[in-house]
C-alpha cells in the first residue's frame, strides 16, 4: 500500500519557481524537481483547498505553472473538523497565531490520515520544537500525527 503524502505549498512553489541564483534555494529546487515524479509513482499524493488557494497567489505566470503542477493531485477539503483542530494547534502554541494557514496544513493532513507532510517550511512546520508540540495536540485530540519532512528527507527514502 502506498504511503499517503500531503504536499504543502512551499514544495509546489519550489518545484514551479524560476531557477534561483541563491545556492540554498537552487539546491531545494533541484531536490524538489528530482522528487516530483516520485509522488505519483511511489506515493499517494494529496493537496488541500488551501494549497490550491495559496498556489493561485502572486505572479500570474508562476501561478499558472503551480496550478498546472498540482492539477493531477486529489484535493482535501478544509472542513469544520480541520478548522477546530487548527484552532487547538494554535491555542496550544504549536503554530503562532499569526500563521493560521500553517496550522490548517497540519490539521488537514491529520484529519485525513496522511502518513507524511512534505514541506520546506522549517520555520513553523518542520522544526523539532513545533513538531513536538503539534504531535501532543493532535494525539490529544484523537488523531494520528503525520510525519513532517522536507523533500530532501523523502528523496533519501526513495533512493
Amino acid at each position: 500500500m502506498k504511503k499517503r503524502v500531503y504536499i504543502e505549498t512551499t514544495v509546489v512553489s519550489y518545484f514551479a519557481a524560476r531557477p534561483s541564483r541563491d545556492i540554498m534555494v537552487a539546491a531545494h529546487q533541484a531536490v524538489t524537481r528530482e522528487l516530483w515524479p516520485e509522488f505519483s509513482a511511489k506515493y499517494e499524493p494529496y493537496i488541500s483547498a488551501l494549497v490550491l488557494e495559496e498556489s493561485r497567489r502572486g505572479d500570474p505566470e508562476q501561478s499558472r505553472v503551480r496550478l498546472s503542477a498540482i492539477e493531477q493531485f486529489p484535493m482535501l477539503d478544509i472542513n469544520d473538523e480541520v478548522r477546530r483542530l487548527a484552532e487547538q494547534i494554535i491555542a496550544n502554541r504549536g503554530i503562532p497565531a499569526e500563521c493560521p494557514e500553517d496550522a490548517l496544513h497540519i490539521a488537514v493532513a491529520a484529519v485525513n490520515g496522511m502518513d507524511v507532510i512534505i514541506t520546506w517550511n522549517i520555520g513553523h512546520l518542520n522544526n523539532p520544537f513545533s513538531r513536538k508540540t503539534i504531535r501532543k495536540v493532535i494525539e490529544s485530540e484523537g488523531y494520528e500525527c503525520s510525519e513532517v519532512c522536507s523533500p530532501e528527507e523523502l528523496l533519501e527514502v526513495v533512493k
